[in-house]
């Protein structure tokens, strides 16, 4: 055998192994993919299956029903805790955007004293654990000697909805073109209304997108609320708690599905808008 013809065998063989290796790698990363989606949907979609469970067991099926989403209308406690939870979401959401936007607008336009100390605390209830936040908003509030209710409840969701706000909106911001503002009042528009017609109009989007954004971090909230609140301020995420104590029933079943079917909704929405608006969070960073 000559030496161009080994030389070749061999150049051959280590081809395949490495055809074979390549092979096993893109396996090896297509079934951890598969594996992960697996481990972390497959409980969500059993979840939403056995919410149409005829069977009181949640462990057996028994035929399909909509038994447990009527009983779950009739319950008064479901129902004053919904009320509840809308009060408080609709509220911070209402609070938060109106405060993250002129945060935002305010980091973005304007130069001050301590703005990156302040850049780095508008990150802070983003960064920080759900729990360590819960605990510090619950000693203020004792310090202060602030009753728990419904209204502590919704100035904790304030405190960290302002910042999601905040960074969505200047997401937005980064790609604003001020020469529509200039234009504006070249033909004599003030600053009001240049705001009015000209800066609300095409932030609307990234507004919209905190918005829902904040509503549904409110609405899911259950750590933050759990410290918070009060006699008679159960939220939805306190009652369903409540309720899993004493044994998993086809009605938290039914009750999680709805609040997971909202929640999915509300972020593409977000999602939507945020992409409409040219900008995110992730872009942001």
């Amino acid at each position: 055998m000559s030496v161009a013809t080994a030389a070749g065998t061999r150049t051959s063989g280590a081809a395949r192994r490495g055809s074979w290796l390549g092979r096993l790698v893109q396996w090896g990363i297509t079934g951890s993919g598969i594996f992960g989606y697996v481990f972390l949907y497959a409980p969500i979609i059993v979840l939403v299956i056995f919410s149409f469970n005829a069977s009181r067991f949640v462990t057996t099926w028994d035929g399909f029903s909509l038994r447990w989403y009527g009983e779950l209308f009739q319950d008064r406690a479901m129902g004053a805790a919904l009320r509840n939870s809308l009060i408080v979401a609709v509220s911070a959401t209402l609070i938060s955007t109106v405060f993250g936007t002129m945060v935002a607008l305010a980091m973005e336009r304007r130069k001050f004293v301590g703005k990156m100390a302040f850049d780095a605390l508008l990150y802070l209830p983003v960064i920080i654990p759900d729990i360590a936040m819960a605990v510090m908003l619950l000693l203020f509030f004792v310090m202060v000697s602030f009753k728990l209710s419904l209204i502590t409840i919704i100035i904790a969701h304030v405190a960290f909805n302002i910042s999601f706000v905040a960074i969505v909106v200047r997401a937005r911001l980064v790609g604003f073109d001020r020469s529509l503002e200039e234009a504006a009042q070249d033909l004599g528009a003030n600053e009001l209304q240049t705001f009015w017609h000209v800066t609300l109009p095409l932030l609307m989007p990234g507004i919209l997108a905190g918005a829902l954004l904040a509503f549904t971090l409110s609405l899911d909230d259950f750590v933050i609320t759990f410290f918070t609140a009060g006699v008679g301020s159960t939220t939805l995420p306190l009652r369903i708690y409540s309720m899993v104590k004493l044994g998993i029933t086809p009605v938290i079943n039914a009750i999680s599905t709805l609040l997971l079917l909202v929640s999915m909704s509300l972020v593409l929405v977000s999602m939507f808008l945020q992409r409409k608006g040219g900008g995110s969070p992730a872009e942001l960073a």
